[in-house]
């Protein structure tokens, strides 16, 4: 089964310059000033060509100079490893460095929050997101339908409502939107919800007629928090968008979207210092969970090709089931596993955002740019195994090729993707049993990873 990814990774160019710069450090053992000179300038030449802002670049790139041109690091016996510390270090702090909460008032007040962002950064989804997460935390979200231009809007946002189980208020398009988000606040009281967000209007472009109606809003009422959504794959209009609205507005953090398809990077890595507000969230792809805290240590890790294992501990935290886990772990050891567990597996690993998201996150599996992935494959799949028996599914020894003419009939693939699938399957099984008997005796280092989606 040959995996091509077409996504790609958040900021996997950048990843991979940074990578090769890194490596050439490395092998050279003692370094001079000149040599650190001539790596920072590649790091530069990187950063600027992932459109972080310049000014950003060049005060970057000063601090790690300054730091890396030491004598401590020069006589280091690991100067490469400390140059990359201190890269490490800066990227950190210039995205924020500690993490940030989105600050909420006690359970037994209202907490209003109104999002604003350009039309096409993918606000109403992400609304929906957050409200579903609060949801999650035990509190009681409002959704508010306050952009009464676009047709679609208010549909769109009871739509993602459903989705998340979160119910939403709306006036349809006649009401001015600081109306209707009062009324939606008084509709809040009386119905016990607790957390008020606003989805408001978008452009394509900043105009004064949009920033009267989030000033009227804002002025109108008590709005806790201003959550500003933006475009990363817009890279430095992004961060002009943010300082724009920051001086109308005075925001209070920001949410990053579609970082799984930034390949440049240089909104996140530049937002923080321009405006001085935090990144509170990062959308990563389409699902819930896939709005995550932003956390500047971890984004750093990942784009320095480091990995995340935190996020992805805390994925399979979230999405996993622990019980299911414990089964399947009894099963991998005593390699009984079928078709049925595989499916389950599978399944375990999507609701982690798939095979991409748990590889971005690996320490050392970043893909360089032009290896292609496609989670496709994983459908097919499971197209195959739902194509098969109950028998078959708990019986893979019985399956004949008659059998296997049939099956890939019916999941739509020819017949050599279900030999594959068979032999890849026969291949893992006699592995786990190698693996247990040079285990046996031993203690399992099962730890964090016990939960992982095939025991990883």
């Amino acid at each position: 089964m040959s995996l091509e990814w077409e996504e790609h990774m958040a900021f996997d160019n950048l990843t991979e310059k940074l990578q090769n710069v890194f490596k050439n450090l490395r092998s050279k053992g003692r370094l001079t000033e000149d040599d650190v000179k001539a790596a920072l300038k590649e790091v530069k030449i990187a950063l600027l060509e992932a459109d972080v802002n310049f000014k950003v670049v060049k005060q970057f790139i000063k601090t790690v100079q300054e730091k890396a041109c030491g004598q401590d690091v020069i006589n280091s016996l690991t100067p490469g490893q400390t140059v990359i510390k201190y890269v490490n270090e800066e990227l950190v702090n210039l995205m924020g460095k500690d993490p940030v909460e989105l600050q909420l008032n006690p359970p037994g007040d209202m907490t209003v929050i109104m999002v604003c962002g350009l039309q096409g950064a993918g606000k109403t989804t992400t609304i929906a997101k957050l409200a579903g997460q609060l949801k999650v935390k035990g509190r009681n979200p409002l959704l508010v339908a306050c952009d009464i231009y676009r047709p679609a809007a208010i549909l769109q946002l009871q739509k993602n409502g459903d989705k998340q189980g979160v119910p939403v208020f709306s006036m349809g398009t006649e009401k001015r939107p600081v109306d209707i988000a009062k009324a939606a606040y008084e509709h809040a009281k009386k119905n016990g919800c607790n957390v008020l967000i606003i989805d408001t209007a978008g452009r394509l472009h900043i105009d004064d007629d949009m920033m009267n109606e989030l000033i009227d809003i804002k002025e109108g009422m008590t709005v806790d928090r201003i959550l500003l959504v933006v475009d990363s794959m817009t890279g430095q209009d992004a961060v002009n968008v943010a300082a724009a609205f920051n001086e109308k507005l005075d925001i209070d953090g920001l949410i990053l979207t579609k970082l799984d398809g930034d390949t440049r990077g240089g909104a996140a890595l530049s937002i923080r210092a321009v405006t001085g507000k935090p990144i509170i969230y990062a959308g990563m792809g389409e699902k819930l969970s896939d709005l995550e805290q932003f956390y500047p240590d971890r984004m750093a890790s990942r784009i320095l090709g480091m990995g995340d294992i935190l996020t992805l501990i805390e994925k399979a935290e979230a999405e996993i089931d622990e019980e299911k886990a414990k089964e399947m772990e009894k099963k991998l050891r005593k390699a009984e596993f079928d078709f049925n567990d595989y499916l389950e597996q599978m399944q375990q690993m999507k609701k982690m955002g798939g095979l991409s998201s748990i590889l971005s996150m690996l320490p050392g599996m970043g893909l360089p740019s032009d290896i292609e992935i496609d989670d496709k494959a994983l459908a097919r799949v499971e197209a195959i195994i739902y194509s098969m028996t109950k028998e078959e599914r708990a019986k893979p020894a019985i399956i004949n090729p008659r059998r296997k003419q049939r099956i890939a009939k019916g999941a739509g693939v020819d017949i050599s993707e279900v030999n594959r699938l068979i032999k890849q399957f026969e291949q893992g099984k006699k592995m786990m049993k190698q693996m247990n008997g040079m285990m046996s005796g031993k203690k399992g280092k099962r730890g964090l990873f016990k939960k992982m989606p095939f025991g990883m």
